[in-house]
């Protein structure tokens, strides 16, 4: 993908409001006609992206089709572009949102019309590791439900996704009347960002920092705020710091650039260090700082960590110390009713998160953005059903 260029007009600023609230929810609420051909981003090999005419996926007894509204990025989505991980072609995008389109024979619980939003993994429920409540290691969870042709992948980079059987039945979740689909496509990353803060057992009291606050760094803080902790937040952008501090209350920030956040959490612990921390960045580089800024007997998760390969640790940390390295990998149906109170709820605004909004026209210059953030880009979303093509 050629390195495109972008404008301070692209900032975040006020863009949410583009697309109203009562825009979002008309657009193709009434299903219109199903055609034969579709656009979709396409994935070709590393750092290969192209806008491609595709067949309309069919579906099959007890599927769904869903016409895309809104598909957010996901730094999954990039890792597999950037790195070739995966064989070509494929479609992408996991994060979906849009309107049923099509039922399949059988199909009783959804009618056309119907807004929804799809997760794209759900486990089977009965295996080694489902009993052990260690969803993402099942190997139906492993298994992608959704498609928009090719292997399956996901397929929310495209105007049509097909929904598999075992997707409709326990991973297909409608809209609320007044929920836009910005915000319900964020459903899917709240849910991993609440099985991470599960697996780091918070408590009410405890001080936790945050490393990155990215998108998916806030939502980790919001949600660990949300469990009675003392949140920190860190980044080496202040514009991000401003954003989480701003708009959801994350106050206690450590700017990067400026200053040590591990002699901050000590600062802020009576030299002890924070109780936790979470590392919400990808790399590995930072994982002996955030081990250093934990206090005896302190947890870190590693959120992002998703690449293989090796990392420097201090292992008398682990063992005189008695710190304890942590990882969360994707989502937990266990958590998925509680995910969705929350997110259709609107306990937070999730859609002031999104700084861009791409036409899928314009989805390679998209995927470029998000995979080189700037100071004012924080959530990519790309989308095939919105009703302005001047999208970001």
């Amino acid at each position: 993908m050629a390195e495109p260029g972008f404008s301070a007009a692209q900032g975040r600023g006020c863009q949410y409001l583009i697309m109203s609230l009562a825009g979002q929810i008309e657009i193709e609420h009434k299903p219109a006609a199903i055609p034969a051909t579709m656009q979709a981003a396409v994935y070709r090999g590393v750092n290969d992206v192209r806008v491609e005419t595709v067949p309309v996926p069919e579906i099959g007894p007890g599927e769904l089709l869903v016409r895309v509204h809104t598909c957010g990025v996901c730094g999954t989505d990039l890792k597999k572009i950037a790195t070739g991980s995966h064989s070509s072609p494929r479609i992408f995008g996991h994060e979906t949102s849009g309107v049923v389109a099509a039922i399949g024979q059988g199909v009783h619980d959804f009618e056309r019309g119907d807004r929804v939003v799809v997760f794209h993994h759900i486990p089977c429920g009965e295996c080694f590791y489902c009993r052990r409540k260690t969803f993402a290691q099942c190997e139906t969870y492993k298994r992608v439900g959704c498609t928009a042709g090719f292997e399956p992948s996901g397929g929310g980079f495209a105007e049509y996704v097909r929904v598999m059987d075992w997707i409709v039945r326990r991973g297909t979740v409608r809209i609320p009347d007044g929920i836009s689909y910005e915000q319900a496509c964020f459903l899917e990353p709240v849910n991993t960002c609440l099985k991470g803060i599960e697996r780091l057992g918070l408590e009410a009291g405890e001080t936790v920092l945050v490393i990155g606050q990215g998108p998916i760094g806030i939502m980790l803080g919001i949600l660990a705020k949300r469990k009675g902790a003392t949140v920190i937040t860190t980044d080496l952008y202040p514009e991000r710091l401003t954003i989480s501090s701003k708009d959801f209350s994350l106050g206690n920030s450590v700017d990067a650039s400026r200053s040590d956040p591990v002699k901050a959490a000590r600062e802020w612990t009576e030299g002890r260090g924070a109780d936790a921390a979470i590392l919400a960045v990808g790399g590995n580089g930072l994982i002996r700082s955030a081990m250093d800024a934990v206090r005896p007997g302190g947890r870190v998760l590693l959120f992002a960590q998703t690449a293989r390969g090796e990392a420097t640790i201090d292992p008398a940390a682990v063992c005189v110390d008695e710190k304890t390295l942590l990882g969360s990998y994707s989502a937990s149906v266990d958590l998925q009713e509680e995910s969705v109170r929350f997110v259709m709820s609107r306990e937070a605004p999730l859609e002031r998160l999104i700084s861009h909004r791409f036409s899928l026209a314009r989805s390679v210059e998209g995927l470029q953005l998000a995979a080189h953030p700037q100071p004012d880009s924080m959530k990519i979303v790309i989308q095939p059903g919105a009703a302005s093509e001047s999208a970001s």
